[in-house]
This record gives C-alpha cells, sequence and structure tokens, in this order.
C-alpha cells in the first residue's frame, strides 16, 4: 500500500506540460548555447532542451527531411534565406541575435611569417584552412575577401577544406595549415592557441539568425526560446565570449 502511495504522489507531482525543445546549432555559436540553454529552462519548468549540432547548411537540410527541429540557431543571412524561401523556416524580422567578424588567424608558434591576406600568396605558405562550401558560411565569407583581393587563383590549390567551424579551429591550433579563416568569436575562445593576425572586411555585416522551423510542433515555446536569445542576459553571455550585437 504504502509503495503504491509513493508511486502516486511521484506520478502527481511530475510534471505533465514536460515538453523538450530539440535545438539546431551551428558550431560556430556552440559553445554560447549551454549557458543560454541552463538560463532559459529555468524559467520554464517541466521544458528541456536538446542541443543538435552541425552546419548551419546542414541542419537546414536535416529540417527539409521532415519534422523533428523546433529551432535553427546561428545561421548566417544566406542560409536563413535559403530557409526562408523553401518555407522550412518561420519568418522573423528580428531573426538576428549576435554579430561576428571574419579573422586570419595562424598557429601561435607559425611555421611561416604571416600577418595580413595577401602574405598567404607567398610559395612558402602552403596550406590554408576555411570551410568546405557552401554548408561552412565562414568558407562563403573567406572566399568573397579573397576573390576582392583577386587571390583565388594563387590561393585555391593551398586550401585544405574543413567539415565545419570547429574543424578550422583545430588545424590552426595544431599547426596543421600555415592560416586559417574563421569568426571573430572562435580565434577569441581559443585564446593563447593562436593569434589573429587580420580582421577582414566583408561585404555585408556577419550576424547569427536564429528562426522557428516551419515544422516545429512547440512553436509557442520555440519563439519563446529565440526571444531568449536577444534577451539583456544572454546578449551579455555572448559578448563575454567575443561576439557582437545583433
Amino acid at each position: 500500500m504504502k509503495k503504491w502511495l509513493l508511486l502516486l504522489f511521484v506520478w502527481l507531482a511530475a510534471p505533465v506540460w514536460a515538453q523538450t525543445l530539440t535545438v539546431a546549432v551551428d558550431t560556430s555559436v556552440a559553445a554560447a548555447m549551454p549557458a543560454l540553454v541552463k538560463s532559459f529552462e529555468a524559467g520554464k519548468p517541466g521544458v528541456s532542451v536538446r542541443l543538435l549540432p552541425g552546419t548551419a547548411g546542414a541542419l537546414l537540410e536535416q529540417i527539409a527531411r521532415g519534422p523533428g527541429i523546433d529551432v535553427l540557431v546561428g545561421s548566417d543571412f544566406e542560409t536563413a534565406g535559403n530557409g526562408l524561401s523553401r518555407h522550412l523556416l518561420r519568418p522573423d524580422l528580428r531573426s538576428a541575435f549576435a554579430s561576428n567578424t571574419l579573422v586570419l588567424a595562424v598557429p601561435a608558434s607559425p611555421r611561416v611569417a604571416v600577418v595580413r591576406l595577401i602574405d598567404l600568396s607567398r610559395p612558402d605558405v602552403l596550406r590554408i584552412a576555411i570551410g568546405r562550401q557552401p554548408s561552412v558560411p565562414t568558407g562563403r565569407f573567406a572566399r568573397e575577401v579573397i576573390n576582392g583581393q583577386r587571390l583565388w587563383p594563387l590561393l585555391q590549390r593551398k586550401l585544405v577544406l574543413a567539415p565545419d567551424e570547429a574543424a578550422v579551429l583545430d588545424l590552426v591550433v595544431t599547426a596543421d595549415v600555415d592560416a586559417g579563416f574563421m569568426y571573430g568569436s572562435t580565434a577569441a575562445a581559443a585564446g593563447s592557441r593562436l593569434r589573429v593576425v587580420e580582421t577582414l572586411a566583408t561585404a555585408l555585416p556577419l550576424r547569427h539568425l536564429a528562426h522557428v522551423a516551419a515544422t516545429s510542433p512547440n512553436v509557442a515555446l520555440a519563439e519563446a526560446f529565440v526571444a531568449h536569445l536577444r534577451s539583456e542576459g544572454a546578449r551579455a553571455e555572448l559578448q563575454r565570449l567575443g561576439f557582437g550585437p545583433p
């Protein structure tokens, strides 16, 4: 009898509104998510957030294959525009929650002296890490900058294509390449393991966006999570990690 009463008490005490929100997050902002998820869950009893990391482009294609993802976080304008035109993401005029920069970084103890973009064309620079296009946004941004300097024909054979931002970082800090293109926040998180030699001007500001998936069964909760990413507390945490304001 006591055992039955205990089970009944546990069942009654469990929140009947328990929900799980699945958030697909680009690897470039993944390091910031645990703290933001924790603060979101603290204000939503019974709610748990499951993070699904990957590249924004690949995650968008996962959304296209069927339901299961509620929010896409960390996409760039091009990826988000692709998702909106295909009706995979719900429109949101306030989708930006952080900004960033594109930087050229070298290992902490470089094999060759690279101090600016043009140095990559020198014959002693052999390997340059860049995100695989089109799924890795920084790969596209880097190509635009390289093309703007008319360096693509000189650098193309030197490029080491990385599957995501984390892989670019790893190649640079382990000195497997002479230089690499990455977000400023990624370089800031690496600290003394690498050196930023140049912040590169891009045609458009670099912003991280968040959208509710069109097939999400938890639209209200998903919208609340996106709004949380734009809150003052989230902005302070993001800025601490090297991101700029939206």
